[in-house]
């Protein structure tokens, strides 16, 4: 294996590798157990101010940090054998959709608290550098992704507290919002997933599927769009209508 990334642009659709997909299917649990933690906490089952605590906090920048790395690693994976650019774009213009769709939904439920960059127009900004950025060496990719992880902790601006800039990632005070992942810091795990698909992954075969367990968790990991965008409206009306009509 070389660091010369794949430059050609048509290829047949390459194999899936079963342990991304479990991998992102546990991502999706960890998802689901701190946004159930938070309708909790909402709800009042829980003590307010849980979900705000450092370990919840560590949590949540786990799960997020799982989700955009492994985006980094399945697009290198896509770009086994060169990139399928009708592909690219597809998917990428569904993930934008959908997180026009939250930020909308979020503008009405949350009000000063709405997503206006969430982890879902993270990874489209990020798929979109990282397409130029399949062109670097591995070890490009690997300094750039720690400089893109660390810069935002030395250095911050009051002038990109407001939203218009808070995105990018070096507000001193970063503005409300139930969900605000910038650029800055959080490309580099997306750049540093890349480096680890290069280093690791590009020669693995598919090999098993994890027996029942991994294939049902692979399942998720294949749909976890879909299931990004339904859980929290089932957790928070299930818990609804626990709340006004059975409790």
């Amino acid at each position: 294996m070389t660091d010369t990334p794949p430059s050609a642009l048509q290829a047949a659709r390459p194999a899936r590798l079963p342990a991304i997909d479990i991998a992102r299917g546990v991502a999706l649990i960890g998802m689901v157990i701190f946004h159930f933690t938070f309708d909790l906490e909402y709800f009042g089952f829980v003590q307010p101010g849980t979900i705000v605590s450092l370990p919840w906090r560590t949590f949540a920048r786990l799960v997020a940090g799982s989700f955009v790395f492994l985006a980094g690693v399945s697009l290198v994976l896509a770009a086994r054998g060169g990139l399928r650019m009708p592909a690219f774009w597809r998917d990428t213009a569904k993930v934008a959709a959908a997180a026009l769709l939250v930020s909308v939904a979020t503008y009405f439920a949350l009000g000063e608290a709405w997503v206006f960059f969430g982890i879902l127009h993270l990874i489209v900004v990020a798929r979109l550098i990282g397409l130029p950025a399949l062109r670097l060496p591995t070890a490009a990719l690997l300094v750039l992704g720690i400089a893109v992880w660390a810069l935002p902790y030395l250095v911050q601006f009051p002038a990109f507290n407001p939203r218009a800039l808070a995105w990018i990632g070096f507000a001193e005070l970063q503005p409300l919002s139930m969900d605000l992942e910038p650029v800055f810091p959080w490309v580099g795990p997306f750049l540093l997933g890349m480096a680890f698909a290069r280093l690791a992954l590009l020669d693995r075969q598919p090999g098993g599927d994890g027996g029942p367990v991994g294939r049902a968790l692979a399942w998720a990991g294949r749909h976890s769009l879909t299931i990004y965008l339904l859980h929290q409206p089932v957790l928070m009306g299930s818990l609804y209508v626990l709340v006004v009509y059975i409790l």
